[in-house]
This record gives C-alpha cells, sequence and structure tokens, in this order.
C-alpha cells in the first residue's frame, strides 16, 4: 500500500492504492483548507436553549457548539477553546467541540478569536489511518511540511501518480461509473440526500433463473459500491436503488451490505430498507464530499491552474494568460497560496484576465 500526494498550485490530490488499485482518496488545499480538527479561541454570542447549543465566533466564522460537546452550558460573551470536527455545509458554519485535553485547554489563553492551530491535512490524515504506508510526493514544498511529522517515512518522486492512479482519480469526478460484470452506477446529490441509482445493464444477462441471476449480479457488485462511497466521501443521508429485485427479495442484500460498510473508518450504518425497496444509510460527514469539491469557482480555478503549471514545466516553457469568469478570478485572488505555488514553478506571476463574457466558472487560456 502506498500514499501518493500529487500537487498542483492550490491542491494536493492524496490517492492510497494497494494491489487492487484505489483504495482511498482526497484533496488537500492549503490556501482553502476546510478547517476540521483547527483548534481556535472563540466567543459564545448566543445561546440557542431550543437547538441544544450556542453559537460561536470564530476568527473567519460563526461556529455551532452542541451542548453535548461541551462540559457545562457556556454563556454569552464568555471566551473558550473549541476544536472543529465537522466542515461547514451548505451555508451553515463548522460544528465544534469544548472537550478538549489538557494541553489544548492550555493554549486557549485569552483574548479576540484566533485561530490557535491548523488540524491535520489530507496526507497526514491518510497516514495516520495506514500506518504501515509509505509517503510519496512530487513537490518538495509539501515534502517539507510533511517531513516534521512524518520523517524518513515520506520521500520524493518524479511522479506520484501513475497512469493507473490518474485514470481512477480521473472517473471519480464522473457522475457516473462501472461496476463488476458490465453494472452501471449512477449517483445524485440532492440538499437532502444522495440517491445512487444501479443498472445492472449486462451483469445479469446470459446466467440462469431471472431472479436468482438478478440477486447474484446485485450482490457482486455491493463491495465495489461501497468503495465507491468512501471515496467520493459521500455523507449524510445515502439511498440506493439495486436493480432489478422485486422489493420483498432486497432485504437479502442487507447482510452483504452492512458487511461492506464495516470496511469503511467512518463506520456508515446500514439502517435497513425502506418500504419502497431503497437501501438506507447513514454515514458522516466530517469532510465536505469529493462532489462539492469539485464544483464552484474555486475548482475550475484551480483545474486552470494544473493546466498552466503543466504547459510551464513542458519546453518552451510558457505561461499563458488565464481569462477566467469574475467568480473564478475572485476565487483564485482570494487563493494567495496557489498564485504563488505556480508563480514559483513558472518564474514569474500569471496574468489574469476576468473575462464577463464567459460562463459563471469558465476559464480560456490566451497566448
Amino acid at each position: 500500500m502506498i500514499i501518493r500526494a500529487a500537487a498542483s498550485p492550490g491542491e494536493v490530490r492524496v490517492a492510497v492504492t494497494d494491489a487492487t488499485g484505489l483504495r482511498d482518496y482526497a484533496l488537500w488545499r492549503p490556501g482553502a483548507p476546510d478547517g476540521v480538527g483547527s483548534l481556535h479561541r472563540g466567543r459564545v454570542t448566543a445561546r440557542m436553549p431550543q437547538m441544544a447549543g450556542s453559537f460561536v465566533r470564530l476568527a473567519d466564522a460563526d461556529g455551532f457548539l452542541p451542548d453535548s460537546e461541551c462540559p457545562a452550558p457556556p454563556q454569552e460573551g464568555q471566551i473558550l477553546g473549541v476544536r472543529v470536527t465537522r466542515a461547514a455545509q451548505g451555508g451553515k458554519g463548522p460544528r465544534l467541540s469544548a472537550k478538549l485535553d489538557p494541553a489544548e485547554a492550555a493554549l486557549t489563553g485569552n483574548g479576540p478569536p484566533a485561530l490557535l492551530r491548523t488540524g491535520p491535512n489530507a496526507v497526514l490524515r491518510m497516514a495516520a489511518l495506514y500506518p504501515d504506508a509509505p509517503v510519496v510526493c512530487d513537490a518538495n514544498a509539501v515534502l517539507a511540511e510533511l517531513r516534521p511529522t512524518l520523517g524518513a517515512r515520506a520521500t520524493f518522486v518524479p511522479r506520484a501518480f501513475d497512469d493507473d492512479t490518474e485514470s481512477a482519480v480521473s472517473a471519480l469526478a464522473e457522475a457516473t461509473g462501472a461496476l463488476p460484470g458490465g453494472a452501471r452506477f449512477s449517483v445524485h446529490p440532492t440538499p437532502a440526500l444522495t440517491a445512487i441509482d444501479i443498472d445492472l445493464a449486462a451483469a445479469s444477462a446470459g446466467r440462469g433463473a431471472k431472479g436468482h441471476s438478478q440477486e447474484a449480479a446485485n450482490r457482486a457488485l455491493i463491495g465495489a459500491l461501497a468503495r465507491q462511497i468512501r471515496l467520493r466521501n459521500l455523507a449524510g443521508a445515502i439511498l440506493i436503488d439495486f436493480a432489478g429485485l422485486p422489493v420483498k427479495r432486497r432485504a437479502a442484500l442487507g447482510p452483504a451490505l452492512a458487511a461492506a460498510l464495516a470496511e469503511d473508518n467512518l463506520q456508515p450504518r446500514f439502517l435497513g430498507f425502506s418500504a419502497l425497496g431503497l437501501a438506507e444509510i447513514l454515514r458522516p460527514r466530517i469532510h465536505p464530499p469529493l462532489h462539492e469539491m469539485l464544483t464552484g469557482p474555486h475548482a475550475a480555478g484551480l483545474a486552470a491552474l494544473r493546466q498552466l503549471a503543466a504547459i510551464a514545466a513542458t519546453p518552451p516553457h510558457r505561461l499563458p494568460q488565464l481569462a477566467a469568469a469574475p467568480a473564478v478570478a475572485e476565487a483564485l485572488a482570494r487563493d494567495a497560496a496557489a498564485l504563488d505555488d505556480l508563480a514559483n514553478r513558472a518564474g514569474r506571476p500569471l496574468m489574469l484576465r476576468p473575462d464577463p463574457a464567459l460562463a459563471p466558472w469558465g476559464w480560456r487560456l490566451e497566448a
């Protein structure tokens, strides 16, 4: 097993691979971290008994502190140390905990809201999950940041992702994908839940009795489907519509689905099948799902910078101008780490031109 860190301006793609292929995946954006694990000094701005918690002002956001995550109900105006336990989502601030160990509590002190310590990045999280796996990275600047924690376990390689890893990672950006035996799946996120539809297609063709073949085909894809849920970091309520089986027969798939989900470090819960025959899963949301991280103006801008870095690294080492939709240009302007990284790679700063004529998340490279 290997932890691979492929760096581009403003982003590090972190893939864990073994003999079976891609096992785990995450994104690290140094200029726009999700904040999970970070330690803050906060100030309680409002007690909300009806919500069983309090709003807490942080250095750059307002978070929510449940009463269950506080040793004693706080008072308005109180200064206290809090740790981010869940990233912000859907316009809501991060979820917090005031249950700190003595070393964390000692850092709190007095004063205005402030970030006291950042949480672990995606490489360090994967290194903790897979303690025996070596870490390879293709950027010396990133390696220098990892070495104080990982030491000689982290080494430099010219290219962190091989072709198979690159292909598997690229597939995660698609809403549809292949499953064993010719079956396919499609992922449909909504604000309330994520629905996954299974299409057996040719997966049950040429087998025995229809009912038995469809059950066998669905059972054969469960392991790969559970891996896709983990790789894409799908979270919250997840509904799976298995294909071709009557509602009453779908319950037979429950034990296999529960066993496959048990291999996930977040320990998602299989809740059973609904009256409509949909498998119900509840997977904790801590970091943003991958589909959220791959959409929006910031993601579009980082994709442009990745392409620019590749052009700058290839003779004759040109750095085209970037024309970007205003929202994309603004997102990149806020991510100074990404622009500085590109400038260091190219030897000169990027010429960034906002173009209102482009699509909302559009961009174009210009000579």
